[in-house]
């Protein structure tokens, strides 16, 4: 018999037989499942109402677009509510304002054109992110989609919009990512591209420093690509530089300088490496260095640092620490007279010296070779005593010193004791 609970029947074992089955069966759709057409007319005119009554008060306009995002769809309609906020209206691809909709005069593009205006609006997208976290990428989709547009929009327009960028990536509301749409290739050919990174850097440089700056454009591998604001005939170095500085901008051409010589000197290190390994004759890579230094305006300081990690990344090192000394002093001896080719200047050996510190202390199995590293290109030339003692005394590395400074003890008395020597037997022959 069935089971009674509080008097009412259950019928525990035969439930699962009577669930309905679905064939031939229509179900009404639940409301919230129906697809809703995508019309943001009504959505624009409730913003636009707003931003119309609030006017040009910025405080008032976050507190508006606060309170509405818990009565419009911001999530389905963020590209509208932005387009608003931005240019009074719907944008029509291109950057013209769609006509058949109503548009606000107060937005962005017709505001005051000076930093403290645009920095209040960086505060009103600010205050609008941060309440309604899902709108960040929507945002900066619609920066990038607004540099597209840049053909489209007046010159005062542009010039807001650069300001109001170059603040909101010093605030890192939006990554330095969206500068890819500056190397549109329409925009760089009709200039518009470069003209615009001089005022959006401006803008960005009165806000952070340049290290801030360099540190957003490297996160997002933009720092070896402004080149491109540039049509192909004209991506040098030299045309970069000189457009930046001119524009006041010495602190961007100078990064970028810096760039290309990292990158150069990258590609001179791999070079070397693969000269290396094919195992071709020391003059020829003497030669080839020689030539490069002219080429590439390098130092010898710079240089020699370049050679090292070449020398060192050109071998397979054995893992065992005991083998790895033997390895290393038999490899350095062959490769020498090319370390003596590129240390003809105390600093060039002062340099080597700290990279060859630095070398062993950051890969573990060298820690005991240092010594005899220093004691071998000591005999082969390459670096001079006064460079040695200049190292121990005063111009080493914090790392690993302690260990470093023991090992070469006994070497810097012998040194010392013999140039005490050869000093007396100076005096003795005067």
């Amino acid at each position: 018999p069935p089971k009674q609970i509080m008097g009412v029947s259950v019928f525990m074992s035969n439930q699962r037989q009577q669930k309905p089955t679905l064939t031939g069966q229509r179900f009404k759709t639940r409301k919230r499942d129906e697809k809703e057409r995508f019309d943001p007319s009504q959505f624009q005119e409730s913003i636009v109402q707003g931003l119309n009554q609030t006017g040009t008060d910025l405080e008032a306009v976050a507190k508006f677009l606060d309170a509405s995002g818990a009565k419009l769809d911001y999530r389905r309609y963020a590209e509208t509510l932005f387009d608003i906020l931005v240019a009074g209206g719907m944008l029509a691809p291109g950057g013209t304002l769609s006509d058949d909709m109503t548009c606000t005069e107060f937005c962005l593009f017709k505001a005051q054109e000076d930093m403290e205006t645009m920095q209040a609006y960086a505060q009103v997208f600010n205050k609008l992110i941060r309440r309604y976290k899902y709108l960040e990428k929507g945002f900066e989709e619609e920066i990038k989609k607004l540099l597209l547009f840049l053909k489209g929009f007046t010159e005062s327009e542009r010039n807001k919009l650069a300001m109001l960028t170059g603040i909101l990536l010093a605030n890192g509301n939006i990554s330095a990512s969206i500068l890819s749409s500056l190397f549109n290739e329409n925009l760089v050919k009709e200039g518009v591209s470069p003209c615009f990174a001089v005022k959006l850097f401006k803008s960005w440089l009165s806000e952070k420093d340049i290290n801030s700056v360099a540190a957003s454009l490297r996160k997002v591998g933009m720092d070896n690509r402004l080149m491109e604001l540039f049509p192909a005939n004209k991506r040098s170095c030299e045309h970069f530089s000189k457009y930046f500085t001119d524009a006041g901008l010495k602190e961007i051409s100078d990064f970028a300088r810096n760039q290309q010589s990292i990158g150069a000197r990258k590609e001179l290190q791999k070079e070397l490496e693969d000269l290396m390994s094919r195992g071709e004759p020391l003059k020829d890579i003497i030669a080839y260095v020689r030539e490069e230094i002219k080429k590439n305006n390098i130092s010898e300081q710079t240089m020699i640092g370049l050679i090292w990690s070449s020398v060192m990344s050109s071998v397979e090192w054995n893992k065992k620490e005991e083998l790895v000394t033997e390895q290393a002093i038999k490899h350095l001896k062959q490769y020498s007279p090319l370390l003596k080719a590129f240390t003809s200047q105390g600093f060039s050996e002062l340099t080597l010296l700290l990279k060859i510190q630095e070398y062993c202390y950051d890969n573990i199995h060298f820690m005991k070779a240092f010594q005899k590293i220093v004691v071998l290109l000591y005999k082969a030339d390459v670096l001079s005593e006064e460079a040695i003692l200049k190292w121990y005394n005063e111009a080493h590395l914090a790392k690993g010193k302690s260990v470093f400074l023991e090992q070469m003890k006994k070497f810097v008395e012998w040194l010392k004791n013999a140039e005490e020597e050869s000093e007396s037997e100076e005096e003795d022959a005067d």
